[in-house]
């Protein structure tokens, strides 16, 4: 089964999502069982399949919210050089003395 875009899952109804969750579910624990037999030629469909499972259940709660598009907005790249430099120009706290 190929990956689906969020786009498109969006579009589908509720019920066809749930029984695409459903039927990638029922994938998920054969790829599983084929995996523990040693049978699963493609060891990353198993990660594959969880990821398709995860995304249809996350526009299946944003319909149950009422959200529409809400991942569909770009977000804006994160400056982490900034960060770590930030981090780096922190002052050391000084030495205590030891009481006697």
């Amino acid at each position: 089964m190929p990956t689906t875009k969020p786009s498109e899952l969006r579009k589908l109804p509720v019920s066809e999502l749930q029984k695409r969750i459903q039927d990638t579910k029922k994938e998920l624990m054969e790829l599983r069982f084929q995996s523990s037999i040693g049978q699963l030629d493609k060891n990353h469909r198993v990660a594959e399949a969880k990821r398709e499972i995860a995304r249809m259940m996350t526009v299946l709660g944003e319909k149950a919210r009422g959200v529409e598009g809400a991942n569909e907005v770009e977000a804006k790249p994160t400056q982490a050089g900034k960060r770590t430099a930030a981090k780096a120009k922190a002052p050391a706290q000084k030495p205590r003395a030891k009481k006697a």
